[in-house]
């Protein structure tokens, strides 16, 4: 298994996990061996190699040490045996514990199953007290059922206006830290009272904020956010992993997706949502074909990322069906558009 040999989460920037969701999201695209194995090969030249954890976990001292990404391979080991999630929230750094169990999920593997509570332990952080303490859930002076309507507002909040300089994955943490109760007032906005049909709306949001904000930013010039597409990656995790969820915990995972994407949105300095952009895109005569063998032949066929997206793109349309070919247009303005990831500076 590739994370036997390197490690799940390196530090401070490597993500060795990305490459066991790529080679999924090629894999179940119709990649053939040759391909998988160039992306092995791309994606491992900087994997920092696993080290051993200062001691082992236990089922009575689990706790203990999450939070602390020494004990990686401690965790992936306890899970292993254990391979239970006793509560964990997986939105941790951009989502991507909830994107490994998700192709968990879809490939029927136990080890990427154990690999992804295992990166969820040791990203532990701030971020569990809002799903763990029911007193962050807390009513507002208005509810939508929309996300858009949700989304215009916190564009038009002047409140949110000069919170940061810049876009990046910095800003997010200083979010909370600083302004954590405008945070909270629209994340609990959100009225979950039609959870399926809203959900479906989110994976639409979701999709604009990808392909319906490039070139709109105050300081890119017509590039794809980095940072705005793990709304997309995460959003099909969730869709993936919903269905083996509890009833009653199912809204508390589509509220971590909302916590997390209403963040990243506002971290990134809340740019517009221009849906027509996608709507008015011509497909120019490409189907879902072309986009698959963009992903097994093109120019960016080892990105992680754009690999990911044009999966949960295609993935969508097949769900909720495409008969305006909304996820189609976004998938080839995407395609032909994508020329490296934004949002950093």
């Amino acid at each position: 298994m590739y994370a036997s040999t390197f490690r799940v989460i390196s530090v401070p920037r490597t993500e060795a996990h990305i490459a066991g969701k790529i080679l999924g999201s090629a894999y179940i695209l119709g990649s053939q061996e040759q391909h998988l194995e160039k992306i092995y090969e791309e994606e491992s030249k900087d994997l920092e190699k696993w080290q051993n954890s200062p001691s082992e976990v236990t089922k009575h001292d689990w706790r203990d040490f999450l939070g602390d990404p020494r004990y990686q391979r401690a965790y992936v080991d306890f899970f292993e045996d254990e391979l239970v999630l006793h509560g964990i929230m997986l939105m941790y750094t951009v989502g991507h514990p909830l994107i490994h169990l998700g192709y968990a999920y879809e490939l029927a593997s136990r080890d990427l199953a154990m690999e992804a509570l295992g990166m969820a332990s040791s990203c532990y952080n701030y971020l569990h007290k809002y799903s763990d303490d029911q007193s962050y859930s807390r009513s507002t002076c208005y509810g939508a059922t929309t996300l858009r309507d949700i989304f215009d507002r916190v564009a038009a909040d002047d409140r949110f206006d000069n919170l940061f300089d810049h876009k990046g994955g910095n800003n997010f943490e200083n979010l909370f830290k600083n302004h954590e109760d405008l945070v909270l007032e629209y994340w609990n906005s959100w009225r979950l009272d039609n959870p399926l049909a809203q959900f479906q709306e989110s994976q639409s949001e979701a999709t604009i904020l990808l392909a319906g904000t490039q070139g709109i930013g105050k300081t890119d010039n017509a590039a794809y956010d980095f940072f705005l597409v793990h709304a997309l990656t995460t959003s099909h995790a969730a869709r993936i992993i919903l269905p083996y969820v509890p009833s009653k915990q199912q809204v508390l995972l589509i509220r971590q997706w909302w916590l997390l994407t209403l963040a990243v949105y506002i971290s990134q300095l809340r740019p517009r949502l221009d849906q027509k952009s996608i709507v008015d895109f011509g497909t120019q005569g490409k189907d879902w074909d072309h986009i698959v063998n963009e992903t097994q032949v093109g120019k960016w066929s080892t990105d992680a990322h754009f690999v990911k997206a044009i999966r949960a793109l295609k993935e969508a349309a097949k769900t909720w069906g495409d008969t305006n070919q909304f996820y189609l247009k976004a998938a080839v303005k995407f395609c032909g558009q994508f020329n490296g990831w934004s949002g950093f500076d």
